[in-house]
């Protein structure tokens, strides 16, 4: 009798922890801020353990600019690469060159897709929404890019593609979720505020989310909320920004269009769980920061783009990041300049030097301001 009264009572307490774990479970998914886009599973084994990480030496402004950090001692199967370009608006300009060339959609990439197709990780942002009705424009800030553009997307070997901008929702709700689909028919992932993507790469976990902060606020409570939940989710987690004033070199809030200070923004990303930020829309090449020793890196510049009018918005770069297991050990930017409004090519010798020189300038003016505010606080 005591033997059946006490496996009632196990069988009894077994079924009430199930339940608590089951109720616990459920009140978790609703606290939950994010969707999940997901293109390998997650239960790939860690190639290398934590424990074998070798001691490397921190990054600085000099590895960046200056001769860069050998990788010759390091496991290159430990090594993974990560792209990322500046605007691309596939709209306006841009698309009256595709259809004056037959629709050629691979054209804009076709100096550039080499690089970005060698990289384990090709990030952009798309600053127009791509639809079948897309109506040819050559002038206004209603941007739209034709459907038939994510192959060239597709043949540049690009992997995330971050909606979070000014004008993604320039033709409605319903013009970015034909832009998702199209890009999941071409197996290339979105990130945005609500979306994590998450990239597995040699069994470490890249995330990535993306923000706007053009023409509205970012909410901070929101915001850290998305980085701290996708942070513990990921190895490595990649924050993009739509952010600053226009044409600057500098990081600085355009109080009638970008309000928010991309500094404050980026080291609350940072302090939050981000472990690199990529930051456009100021179409000028920007300043650099190691903060925390996680690189922030202002703006990229323009990619493809139909800005013609100065040197300034004729350039830019394309970031390569390679990481050593979750560590970033090398950052270099690759220098393009548009061509005809509608393709990038990189650029060697004094030309690519020059904006190298103007973004080290401009990130050494960035690091003296912050520790002048430090010191004067």
């Amino acid at each position: 009798m005591k033997t059946h009264r006490a496996l009632v009572f196990i069988h009894t307490s077994l079924a009430a922890i199930l339940i608590l774990i089951s109720v616990a479970a459920c009140s978790q998914a609703e606290e939950s801020r994010l969707s999940i886009v997901r293109t390998t599973p997650l239960t790939q084994p860690t190639s290398v353990p934590p424990t074998s990480t070798p001691v490397l030496p921190r990054l600085a402004l000099e590895d960046i600019f200056g001769p860069k950090p050998t990788l010759a001692d390091l496991d290159p199967q430990r090594l993974r690469t990560l792209i990322a370009t500046g605007d691309v608006i596939p709209a306006r300009y841009v698309d009256i060159q595709i259809r004056a060339h037959n629709n050629d959609f691979l054209y804009p990439f076709a100096e550039t897709a080499s690089v970005l197709r060698d990289a384990d990780i090709a990030l952009i942002n798309l600053e127009s929404s791509l639809i079948s009705y897309c109506p040819p424009h050559r002038e206004g800030f209603v941007f739209c890019g034709q459907q038939g553009f994510v192959g060239g997307l597709e043949y540049a070997g690009v992997d995330i593609v971050g909606l979070e901008n000014n004008h993604i929702r320039d033709y409605g709700a319903s013009a970015v979720a034909s832009t998702q689909e199209a890009l999941k028919q071409h197996g290339i992932d979105y990130a945005d505020r609500n979306t994590l993507a998450i990239r597995v790469v040699n069994g470490l976990r890249f995330g990535f989310l993306a923000f706007n902060g053009v023409g509205e606020r970012i909410d901070r409570q929101d915001m850290t909320a998305a980085i701290q939940q996708a942070d513990s989710q990921t190895d490595v987690l990649v924050v993009s920004f739509h952010w600053g004033k226009e044409y600057s070199s500098l990081p600085q809030a355009d109080p009638w269009l970008a309000p928010d200070d991309p500094v404050e923004i980026a080291h609350l990303a940072v302090d939050a769980g981000a472990d690199l930020i990529i930051g456009n829309h100021p179409h000028w090449v920007q300043a650099v920061e190691l903060y925390r020793e996680k690189l922030i890196a202002y703006a990229h510049g323009n990619f493809i783009f139909d800005q013609m009018w100065s040197p300034e918005v004729r350039r830019g770069v394309v970031g390569r990041y390679t990481f050593y297991d979750q560590h970033l050990v090398k950052a270099e930017y690759l220098p393009v300049l548009i061509e005809d409004y509608w393709q990038p090519r990189f650029l060697a010798g004094n030309e690519a030097q020059a904006i190298l020189n103007t973004m080290y300038q401009a990130s050494r003016t960035l690091e003296a301001s912050l520790q002048n505010d430090s010191t004067s606080n």
